[in-house]
């Protein structure tokens, strides 16, 4: 909920407000990346817990979700802010390619 309807799911749990529903997407795309990695490592035999595929898709869908927050104009007002942004999706993508290149 908090990566779909973030200023809704945090009024509806009670969570602090933000102002902006900026951070609770991105917590919401890294628990979402959590879940995929927890889910991806239980169907790997022999693993006895995070590997790097596991951080490769947490980070994939980190990088996703910003990179959709950049795209739909909900990110950060500055110019600076954004580049920030999209240096970190470029290197999310680069360190989850060289991740599932070690695999």
């Amino acid at each position: 909920m908090l990566a779909i309807a973030p200023l809704s799911a945090v009024k509806l749990f009670g969570l602090p407000q933000t102002g902006t529903s900026f951070w609770p997407r991105l917590l919401g795309a890294v628990l979402i990346g959590l879940a995929g990695a927890m889910f991806l490592e239980a169907r790997v035999a022999g693993s006895h817990g995070l590997g790097l595929a596991g951080c490769a898709v947490v980070n994939l869908t980190g990088a996703a979700m910003m990179a959709a927050l950049l795209v739909t104009d909900a990110g950060p007002p500055s110019v600076r802010g954004r580049g920030l942004l999209w240096l970190l999706v470029i290197l999310l993508a680069a360190l989850s390619i060289l991740e599932l290149a070690s695999l």
